[in-house]
């Protein structure tokens, strides 16, 4: 479909958050998963029976996150996203929450444990849960299965994903207006799909405001590096940048203390995390998952839950349908005028309608 389809990031490893926060990361492709298994033609033939079954009835629905719901990142945006949709749709949905199932040793029985309790729908948020959720998902063709990330999937399976890059550009273009020293830096945890489009939409948006500007790029290899981050922040900031975004989740509160530590500004991801460093955090990218989750609903309802067609297997969230929004401006350093605050505003207005589009190189399109 979009973006995505070149990077098969099997060398993500996510990790649980230090502290408050709780590991993300994904790797997307949209490619078929080689090699399917008898088991996974067993589940596409029974995809219609569950539709069936399915249809109309009050869903028993599991979400099982791999950090804490109240992390300030990439669990508590999938919770608050459920949560919205459960309370609003109480005739529709039952829904249990399962924290801190990050282990992949663990996945598979939560999943199957609650497959075995009945349960119509089974969200696993994070890429680690792609191998567990095949696995399972084959061997109970009833019962669908949400992988929040990933690239592998099967008729009882689908795939919910994020179009970072135009988070990316956005913060781009925040960092280069606000910068002070022409000098800008972004770190990730690990080089994953949607956190590589991030990074590369980061430096498109700041390059569209200065074609000369210095930006400096580092990923930990680990989501919990904290310490690591924190390190790299600060070696960042001592260097002269003085602005940067973070695409991670665990390393994103090592940035933050850098930026509080060094007085500096960084730019937040997946939540508003001004409550973080209030002097500090500049703005960031929202996630909101509720833009796809009443899509995923309304098709296991109507029997059009998005499985093996290669086009159709992700729910996207994007700037398009405010799946992603931006945090409001936070800038007690008075870096920004209010014609820099008009280019911000309209920089999004035009990636949301598809008027900013094709900045990110070919390869990773």
């Amino acid at each position: 479909m979009k973006k995505g389809l070149k990077w098969m990031a099997g060398l993500l490893t996510l990790a649980m958050v230090v502290g408050s926060f709780a590991g993300c990361g994904s790797s997307s492709s949209k490619e078929t998963a080689a090699g399917e298994s008898a088991a996974a033609t067993t589940a596409e033939s029974t995809a219609d029976t569950a539709s069936a079954e399915t249809a109309g009835k009050k869903l028993k629905v599991a979400l099982i996150l791999p950090g804490k719901k109240d992390d300030v990142s990439f669990n508590q945006a999938m919770y608050e996203g459920m949560k919205k949709y459960a309370d609003a749709n109480p005739d529709k949905i039952d829904l249990n929450v399962t924290e801190n199932v990050y282990e992949v040793a663990d996945i598979e029985p939560a999943l199957m444990d609650f497959a075995d309790q009945g349960y119509d729908v089974i969200f696993g948020h994070g890429f680690q849960f792609m191998e567990p959720i095949v696995k399972v998902g084959a061997q109970y063709p009833d019962t669908y299965f949400l992988l929040g990330t990933g690239y592998k999937s099967l008729d009882n399976t689908a795939i919910y994903d994020v179009e970072l890059e135009a988070g990316g550009y956005e913060m781009g273009v925040i960092a280069a207006l606000a910068t002070q020293t022409n000098k800008i830096g972004v770190i990730g945890g690990a080089d994953a799909s949607e956190i590589k489009r991030g990074h590369e939409g980061f430096k498109a948006g700041a390059k569209s405001i200065n074609p000369d500007i210095e930006i400096q790029e580092v990923y930990t290899g680990d989501w919990t590096d904290t310490a690591g981050a924190k390190e790299a922040a600060i070696g960042m900031y001592d260097a002269g940048v003085d602005v940067i975004w973070h695409s991670g989740d665990g390393i994103g509160l090592g940035v933050v203390q850098a930026a509080a530590e060094k007085d500096m500004y960084c730019l937040g991801n997946v939540a508003d995390q001004k409550t973080l460093a209030e002097n500090n955090v500049l703005s960031g990218v929202v996630y909101q998952w509720d833009a796809i989750i009443a899509n995923v609903f309304d098709d296991i309802n109507n029997g059009t839950f998005k499985g093996r067609a290669e086009d159709d297997r992700y729910y996207w969230i994007n700037a398009e349908n405010s799946g992603l929004g931006i945090a409001d401006i936070n800038d007690p350093k008075g870096w920004l005028t209010d014609d820099d605050k008009q280019v911000i505003t309209d920089t999004w207005s035009k990636l949301q309608s598809g008027e900013i589009k094709d900045y990110l190189p070919e390869d990773i399109q």
